[in-house]
């Protein structure tokens, strides 16, 4: 059985994204709640989540905006201090990324004990935050050393907030980091957080992966999960469980409901 499977089982999951709140030292951390407004949101987000039946819970740091390629030591004290604070109340695979620090993700994953963790680890590209080049044998030589090895690792391979310098196809990309850079699943992404990615991508990368779990991983929305679900290997999903579809708002707990009503109906 391989580690995407150990994780998640045979299905095809539902990964759904608790977004905490910024981050101490980041220009959009809310001073006045403090830590205790972070957790206290986390705890519902994943109260709501795990009520409405998804597979695993993804703890992640979107509103840490501006991104960071290299993030502050504050950024994953908070995310351990505040998972830690909440894992008795955790009952389905969680999984953590740091955007976008593949080491501060790694570490994360090591100090609360995740199951996956999601990151861009390979290729190089221009984005927002400058040029981007990743490196994957660091980062998962870093996390055999930290002894979390046994997490699941999910590849991005079609980088949000940026644009691939390499000239190959992404399919190409995509079953090139399969052989040099062992993920356990690739994910293939929209253009940024909330956009869907094409189903022709999707489809183009199912096909030249067949025997590795792709996930769509930003955009699958209620009328759209059962086509993504016959085509990808599971699916991760945050704005569109949010109260209006708004990435920052908190969960919404009849949308959620009513997502995983539509995922168990399509599976």
């Amino acid at each position: 059985m391989s580690r995407f499977q150990r994780v998640f089982g045979t299905g095809k999951p539902v990964i759904a994204m608790v977004h905490l709140g910024a981050s101490p030292g980041t220009p959009l951390y809310d001073g006045e709640g403090g830590v205790a407004a972070i957790l206290d949101a986390a705890r519902a987000d994943l109260a709501a989540l795990q009520a409405a039946g998804v597979d695993a819970i993804m703890f992640g740091n979107e509103n840490d905006r501006p991104y960071e390629l290299r993030v502050d030591p504050a950024t994953t004290a908070t995310m351990a201090y505040v998972i830690g604070r909440l894992c008795d109340a955790i009952t389905v695979p969680y999984g953590v990324n740091v955007l976008w620090d593949p080491m501060a993700t790694m570490a994360l994953a090591a100090a609360t004990g995740a199951a996956f963790v999601r990151e861009i680890f390979t290729g190089t590209y221009a984005s927002d935050m400058g040029l981007w080049s990743p490196d994957a044998g660091a980062a998962r030589r870093y996390q055999a050393r930290l002894g979390a090895g046994e997490a699941a690792v999910l590849y991005n391979v079609s980088a949000e907030f940026a644009g691939s310098l390499d000239p190959r196809s992404l399919p190409d990309r995509a079953r090139s980091a399969v052989f040099s850079s062992i993920p356990d699943a690739v994910l293939v992404s929209g253009a940024i957080t909330g956009e869907a990615a094409a189903m022709t991508d999707l489809e183009a990368v199912k096909r030249v992966l067949p025997d590795t779990p792709v996930l769509a991983n930003t955009g699958v929305k209620h009328d759209t999960v059962a086509d993504v679900l016959r085509v990808a290997d599971g699916c991760i999903v945050g704005s569109a469980l949010k109260l209006g579809g708004d990435t920052w708002a908190a969960v919404d707990p009849a949308r959620a409901l009513d997502f995983m009503d539509r995922v168990r109906a399509a599976r």
